[in-house]
């Protein structure tokens, strides 16, 4: 078994493609449509070009009612629907494709999971028989699923044995879901032959499939196997559910089977092995119909619900992705990573301080959890306030029992804090205490050594950690600003020079490092260029770390005038 590897060419063998050229029918401006018809028309391209899968499910259902018969409004309003989470409406209008003859493979798969959901086991290899396509991979798991729905285990068995045979690029995935059927009809050690590769080819498991593995494992009273292997892939900081499941492993307790638990479960587990293959760059928006098929017909599909809000999020939806994570049942182990989800979703749509709240009571709820605490401290620290964030922060690693190498994030987040607070005497420490977990970590010798300059203190020191952290970063614009800005509080201007002019090179419009820059060919006597960067800085303004009013000072008087007004040391 090798977990976590990609099913070899799956863009290739899901075949679907997804229309979103508008130009058959109408100009760009709508022009040549009616009034009423060229507004929804216009308003559902704005919303394909933003991702907005309501607004253009809406849209298109409008200019669909104006224009039945279009065959591209129909298409992209069914495609609106089902990614933004109504499937039911997105199969009236599959359904009403196929009576006009007008079938695309989007129509075909999303007809396909309907059969699935209704049980309509005979309508699945019958429409497949009379040509309806969805795809190879789902065509052919589709056959397979729907026969084991039907009672034959025997003509299920051998429908994922033609794939296997037929079709090189479909054996890894038709060996895995060959391997919960069996699974499903209890055959619990035929299964962990497939998935172990002991009765033929290796199969490719996602993190879903090994866990399905080690409740198969278990089943059979292989509790030490199974131990053995989840050490293997997931370490020692496992997820919530990965957790209760190595402790029931612990206890040599099996662990219920409930990967598949019926033909229906099986085709939601095609599709969402789909949608999790097939996550790639914004955009694309595969996954994303996949993992609303895979909840269409499996709703408490924790791993869908994840994946699906994370997609949904990536696609700006916020509100979409808290209507899926929302999906998520309170008892289920990744119920917690739903709620996070959730609040990082009202975050991103600019509910900052619903986010807040969120997680402050989902703090109060679980806490015992560390993630929780961690998550709330890192939201505080985004909104700069540190005191809060540094108290979430002191709240998490107070429930961590022996704070080890892996924990040195949260250690550095928390210093961060105390840093932006005021409280130096507490956050030198706490950065040095990290040094001691990752000596070599460029992010954290940068901010020490950073700080250290500015302070004045331990100059020779603060270099030493910069030029380190520089070596570790070479392409890092901020961290070649530290060291910079550390020659030139050391009065080593023209050593300055360069590596300042590296950093802005690598961040050209970040407003600190132009403003730096201009200071440093002030020093140099360069004097007309350090005004150019001035210039430049207050243009890329504003950033919580720029007094403009200082820089503008700097322009009208010169730079040593300035800080003095300022009352400022150089």
């Amino acid at each position: 078994m090798k977990p976590f590897s990609p099913f070899v060419q799956i863009v290739a063998i899901a075949g679907l493609c997804l229309p979103v050229a508008l130009h058959p029918v109408a100009a760009d401006d709508g022009s040549t449509l009616q009034p009423g018809l060229a507004s929804a028309f216009l308003t559902g391209r704005i919303a394909v070009a933003s991702e907005d899968f309501a607004r253009m499910a809406q849209s298109y259902d409008l200019a669909l009612e104006a224009d039945p018969e279009n065959e591209t409004f129909r298409e992209l309003a069914m495609q609106g629907w089902l990614l933004s989470g109504d499937f039911d409406r997105a199969a009236e209008l599959a359904a009403q494709a196929a009576a006009t003859g007008d079938m695309t493979q989007v129509a075909s798969v999303i007809l396909q999971a309907g059969e699935f959901k209704r049980s309509d086991y005979s309508t699945v290899i019958e429409q497949l028989r009379d040509g309806r396509r969805s795809g190879p991979l789902t065509d052919a798991m589709g056959v397979a699923w729907a026969e084991l729905g039907k009672g034959s285990m025997s003509d299920a068995i051998e429908a994922f044995e033609a794939a296997i045979s037929e079709r090189e690029e479909l054996a890894p995935f038709a060996l895995y879901q060959k391997a919960l059927a069996h699974a499903f009809v209890g055959d619990m050690e035929r299964a962990a032959e497939i998935l172990s590769g002991e009765a033929g080819p290796e199969v490719s498991l996602s993190r879903r499939g090994v866990l399905a593995h080690l409740a198969i494992m278990s089943q059979l009273g292989q509790f030490e196997q199974a131990l053995t292997l989840a050490e293997n892939v997931f370490g020692g900081t496992p997820d919530d559910d990965v957790a209760l499941l190595i402790r029931a492993l612990e206890e040599e307790t099996p662990v219920p089977f409930t990967t598949v638990t019926s033909a229906r479960d099986g085709m939601a587990e095609v599709y969402f092995t789909l949608a999790s293959a097939l996550v790639g760059e914004r955009g694309d928006w595969l996954p994303i119909i996949y993992g609303q098929l895979a909840l269409a017909l499996r709703s408490d599909h924790a791993d869908a619900i994840l994946l699906t809000g994370q997609l949904l999020e990536r696609s700006g939806q916020y509100d979409l992705a808290d209507q899926t994570y929302r999906l998520m049942p309170e008892d289920n182990p990744q119920y917690l990573g739903a709620e996070l989800g959730r609040a990082n979703a009202l975050y991103q749509s600019g509910q900052v301080e619903e986010a807040v709240e969120s997680l402050v009571a989902l703090s109060e709820v679980r806490p015992e959890s560390v993630l929780v605490h961690s998550s709330l401290g890192d939201m505080l620290r985004r909104e700069e306030r540190y005191e809060e964030a540094a108290a979430a922060y002191t709240n998490a690693i107070d429930l961590i029992e022996s704070v080890e190498a892996r924990h040195w994030v949260l250690l550095y987040t928390r210093a961060i804090s105390y840093e932006r607070m005021g409280e130096w005497d507490l956050a030198e420490p706490e950065f040095r205490r990290v040094l001691e977990f990752v000596p070599n970590e460029p992010q954290v010798l940068n901010y020490l050594g950073y700080s250290l300059i500015e302070k004045r203190r331990n100059l020779d020191e603060a270099l030493d950690m910069i030029e380190r952290a520089v070596e570790g970063e070479p392409d890092s614009g901020y961290i070649t600003d530290s060291l910079g800005w550390a020659y030139y509080r050391l009065g080593r201007y023209e050593e300055a020079v360069p590596v300042m002019e590296r950093a802005v090179e690598l961040l050209p419009r970040d407003p600190i490092l132009n403003d730096h820059l201009g200071d440093v060919y002030w020093a140099v006597g360069r004097k007309r260029e350090a005004r150019f960067q001035w210039r430049r800085a207050i243009s890329f303004a504003p950033h919580p770390d720029l007094d403009v009013d200082l820089v503008r000072r700097k322009l009208e008087v010169g730079k040593e005038p300035a800080l003095e007004e300022f009352d400022i040391s150089q």
